[in-house]
């Protein structure tokens, strides 16, 4: 009975994991396109990109993603929601330049191992927009894809091993569940008085606690696995992967904008290749 009512638990519980992460499913227009041609679109967008440390290309092609995404329907609320930890570290990345990078034109300051000349101002503000140029995009593309759809591209279009696909997939889909068991260890921890989860010996005790749930959900989800077959040859798929032209205009599209920036940035003079003239 109680092996039961444990399994019973459970299953609720990964239940509602699963009902949390429908409910929070994307429905914006890019939410549509294949995840394996996003992330596709991503890679071929970012290589051109990075051959050059200069403000024009990273400027051009992420105000071009700003207007697009406002087109589509992607608030500014929601673009920040998805990227406000590149938006802290972009000024970071921009500061260090701002600092160390090497001298060039007219020195503004200078203090020990501190130079702030024109070049390490350029270099800054390159470097900044050029994270943001990238990043922006690929982050509000990326995050919130559906594991599944991503899971099933993967495998019968890249032709990963189905193997190794369903078990990644499982894994993403229980990160919702360890959460849970995280509060419910804690706070049963604390209603038994067993120890403070703030100090290290209570952490390392709640650590190696959850450490252990997740090993025996593990093993009796490779047994469930298992008993259906996963694995064991050929299979069948409930949704079909398919690339559709949609996703060849995303990538097209995606390499364009990219290419027309960088040569936005050789016809102004301003493309600056990486590792030249104190470039990142």
């Amino acid at each position: 009975m109680t092996g039961a009512t444990a399994s019973a638990a459970e299953a609720s519980t990964a239940a509602s994991a699963e009902a949390s992460a429908a409910s929070n499913a994307r429905t914006d227009p890019v939410a549509a396109v294949n995840p394996l041609a996003l992330w596709f679109a991503a890679v071929l967008y970012s290589l051109p990109l990075l051959t050059s440390v200069d403000i024009v290309s990273g400027g051009t092609s992420l105000g071009v993603w700003l207007v697009l995404f406002t087109a589509l329907g992607i608030t500014p609320a929601t673009i920040v929601k998805r990227t406000w930890p590149l938006l802290l570290a972009a000024p970071l990345s921009g500061l260090s330049m701002l600092l160390y990078a090497e001298p060039g034109g007219t020195v503004h300051v200078t203090w020990w191992l501190v130079t702030v000349s024109d070049n390490s101002i350029e270099l800054a503000l390159a470097i900044t927009v050029r994270v943001l140029a990238i990043g922006v995009p690929t982050l509000v593309a990326l995050v919130g894809i559906d594991p599944t759809r991503l899971a099933d591209a993967l495998a019968q279009i890249a032709r990963l091993p189905a193997r190794f696909v369903l078990g990644a997939l499982a894994a993403v889909r229980l990160a919702g569940v360890l959460a849970a068991d995280h509060r419910s260890l804690a706070q049963a921890r604390r209603a038994r008085g067993l120890s403070d989860t703030r100090s290290l010996t209570g952490w390392l005790a709640l650590a190696f606690a959850l450490l252990v749930t997740a090993m025996r959900r593990g093993t009796m989800l490779a047994t469930a696995m298992e008993a259906r077959a996963f694995g064991s040859g050929e299979r069948t798929w409930a949704r079909a992967s398919r690339l559709t032209r949609r996703d060849a205009v995303v990538v097209a599209l995606a390499l364009g904008i990219a290419l027309a920036a960088v040569g936005l940035a050789l016809a102004t003079g301003t493309y600056r290749l990486v590792g030249s003239g104190g470039g990142a």
